[in-house]
């Protein structure tokens, strides 16, 4: 005798990716990088066959290549897949944290969400008063005329400081092009658009950089229905990665990322 069981009603998925810190090529503690987030990423749009796939976007920014390869990952597999991609900024996705949102198919700010600085820093410092004062003197042999440009032991060059202009514009240009070609015709003309400028919120929207302000949860219902299931994504760590990232290099760690997050009075 056959046994006739209730159909079984599957709920709509979707895969939440929380995107957190600076942007850099390290291994510690809360950095986000390629090698880092890959394997996080992947599993978010191969498992369960999520409907679309959730950004919660949390970033002052940081490497360019490292912004790059994220969000170039993101498309790959949202293209392959076919799940479109929804980012939801907390309290800033600036500069590179911006490029890791333009990932998405389509931006949500909070009302007070920080986002744009569409441009590229370089910051260091110079010691060379200081070795002079202690009487160090630096030695230093190349091979090669543009080996030791912008050495932070030696007065700027001007030679150097041109290099570094050129470098830096190439970086924005390409940072420009990325934003245009996911943002298009939703882009504003305002002249201030790319040139590091920030924006908040309803601005932000003005600007065409975000699609509206909306938060996570509420969003996804109104999208997918009120059972939709959110299945949350998080970077996973070896009991070595954990107690190493917890007895060494946290206080400059700490040091750099509050620098990073002070730009934005964060």
């Amino acid at each position: 005798m056959k046994r006739f069981l209730p159909p079984f009603k599957k709920h709509p998925t979707v895969s939440v990716l929380r995107l957190q810190g600076t942007i850099a090529a390290s291994s510690r503690r809360g950095m986000l990088n390629d090698a880092a987030l890959g394997g996080m990423i992947e599993r978010a749009f191969r498992k369960g066959k999520p409907r679309a796939v959730a950004l919660i976007l949390n970033s002052p920014g940081g490497s360019p290549a490292q912004s790059s390869l994220i969000a170039s990952r993101i498309r790959r597999l949202a293209d392959e897949k076919d799940i479109p991609v929804y980012a939801f900024v907390e309290d800033v996705a600036a500069s590179g944290g911006y490029w890791l949102a333009t990932a998405a198919d389509e931006i949500y700010v909070d009302a007070t969400s920080i986002v744009g600085s569409i441009g590229v820093i370089s910051a260091g410092f110079g010691f060379q008063d200081l070795i002079a004062r202690h009487g160090i003197e630096r030695r230093v042999h190349t091979s090669g005329t543009s080996k030791s440009k912008l050495d932070p032991f030696q007065p700027e060059k001007p030679e150097d400081l041109a290099s570094l202009a050129k470098w830096q514009d190439q970086l924005h240009q390409t940072f420009i092009e990325q934003v245009k070609s996911r943002r298009g015709d939703k882009l504003s003309d305002d002249p201030d658009l790319f040139t590091g400028e920030i924006w908040i919120g309803a601005n932000a929207v003005e600007q065409g950089l975000v699609d509206g302000i909306a938060h996570l949860e509420p969003k996804m219902k109104e999208l997918f229905g009120d059972d939709v299931r959110l299945r949350r994504y998080g970077v996973q760590r070896s009991l070595f990665q954990r107690l190493s990232g917890s007895m060494f290099g946290a206080m400059m760690h700490e040091v750099e990322e509050r620098a990073q997050w002070a730009r934005y009075g964060l």
